[in-house]
């Protein structure tokens, strides 16, 4: 296989420092290697600019919105700027609300408990479940995978033009695709929804993280992601857009912070007296370190100019894309076609090969972290695989033997950090295990498919 080690286009930027950059792993077969993060679709490395930020802010926390002392009034006005740098990044609209939350999953949840009664929800099987699952409480009609972006607005036009005209509607979409790293056609879809009376919510996770994201520009009325995913530590996520929904929606949460008055009736009772800002579902104390990381990580995309990035990954999933096309054993999963633009994030299958058995010799046996499983996306990860809905076969916990075919696949993203050493180690990997095997015995564990310690290794 030939794999171009050639430099990059000196427009192109260098990988953004990140944490963890010089750890190294112990490799089964003896000695150590820095190891290659390839699974920044679950959780990217912090970058070091974000790390130094809030170490620098650490000794100066404070309890945010309450205290009369310095470090709280600092706090309050560094989280409340914060609030303004995400909306920033964001393109948020004037009128546009920026809620603070635990993560994507959180930011979703929150939305499905302020949407209208009699809502009717519309989302694709396609989405990770942190999109799929919330709308529990609502009318929801799930709509088929579309094997193309057209396809994609079509089957949604439809879908509306089906419905009750007259009650509230939320269409629910994701930005890429978190298995197969596609880009959707969101704005297409933004377009849609409107015509047909209804709003959208756009799961973000995948895309702020590789691509600019502006709602006003989109057309969407809410965009949801996590700072885990954004180069930031600590669980944080965010929630922007309109705010008439969540003004009018009971607290995600109850308690201080939320509340604005509260005093007891004649009756034995509580009034309370909600905020009609932010503040309204963010109650309790919030995690200022969090927000404060995202909010640090959108100045450092920024600054290190998106456009630059955008174009140094696209690079690297061109290497990628390119150098797995030369092993024949190897599928890779798509839902639009080769042509398709996407993120970097490439799931894949290995024919004769179970998929947590390859991704535990890429770990054991060269220091690569990638992910196997279902990617919590199941219903689209076996769409993909031509698998039965019912067919067996969990997220991140395969039930096939090391060397036996499972239902599950594996998945190598990348990012803002990425060196080129660790592409280029990736695919030497591939090739190596699929033309010689593996050099070790491997056993499945709790459902993990890990070396054999008792064993003595393959030759």
């Amino acid at each position: 296989m030939s794999v171009s080690t050639a430099a990059l286009d000196p427009s192109v930027c260098a990988p953004l420092p990140v944490l963890g950059q010089d750890v190294t792993v112990p490799l089964v077969t003896g000695g150590e290697v820095t190891y290659a993060a390839l699974d920044y679709a679950a959780s990217a490395p912090a970058l070091q600019r974000v790390w130094d930020d809030v170490a620098a802010y650490a000794p100066y926390y404070g309890s945010v919105h309450r205290g009369a002392g310095y470090l709280s009034q600092l706090s309050t006005d560094l989280f409340e700027n914060s609030r303004r740098t995400v909306a920033e990044f964001l393109g948020c609209r004037p009128e546009d609300q920026v809620l603070f939350t635990r993560s994507t999953t959180d930011s979703l949840n929150l939305l499905a408990a302020a949407i209208p009664a009699n809502c009717q929800v519309f989302v694709y099987e396609t989405e990770h479940h942190a999109s799929l699952l919330p709308w529990r409480d609502a009318q929801v009609t799930y709509l088929n995978a579309p094997r193309t972006p057209g396809q994609a607005v079509e089957t949604l036009e439809r879908a509306l033009a089906d419905r009750d005209p007259y009650g509230p509607a939320l269409v629910c979409v994701t930005g890429a695709s978190n298995v197969t790293g596609e880009l959707w056609p969101v704005r297409e879809l933004a377009a849609a929804a409107h015509a047909h009376g209804a709003r959208i919510v756009l799961d973000a996770a995948q895309l702020a993280p590789h691509h600019p994201v502006d709602i006003a520009e989109l057309d969407v009325d809410w965009v949801a992601f996590s700072g885990h995913k954004l180069y930031a530590p600590f669980g944080s996520g965010v929630l922007a857009g309109r705010a008439d929904w969540l003004q009018a929606a009971e607290p995600y949460l109850a308690g201080g912070g939320a509340s604005r008055k509260v005093a007891r009736r004649a009756d034995g009772g509580v009034d309370v007296d909600w905020h009609t800002t932010a503040a309204r579902h963010e109650a309790g104390s919030p995690n200022v370190i969090g927000v404060y990381s995202i909010a640090s990580a959108c100045k450092a995309l920024t600054e290190a100019g998106f456009d630059s990035l955008v174009a140094r990954e696209q690079e690297l999933v061109s290497r990628v894309r390119e150098g797995l096309a030369e092993v024949p054993e190897v599928q890779v999963l798509s839902l639009f076609g080769d042509d398709a633009p996407r993120v970097g994030v490439i799931s894949f299958v290995v024919r004769g090969w179970n998929s947590s058995h390859f991704a535990a010799a890429l770990s054991a046996e060269y220091g690569i972290g990638v992910r196997d499983g279902l990617f919590c996306a199941h219903p689209l990860v076996r769409t993909l695989l031509g698998s039965d809905p019912q067919d067996p076969g969990e997220c991140g916990a395969p039930e096939a033997e090391p060397g036996e075919r499972s239902l599950n696949a594996i998945r190598v993203s990348f990012g803002a950090g990425t060196p080129d050493e660790h592409i280029d180690r990736f695919l030497r990997a591939v090739t190596e295990l699929v033309r010689e095997g593996a050099q070790w015995k491997y056993r499945t564990e709790d459902g993990r498919c890990v070396p054999d310690r008792g064993e003595v290794p393959q030759v």
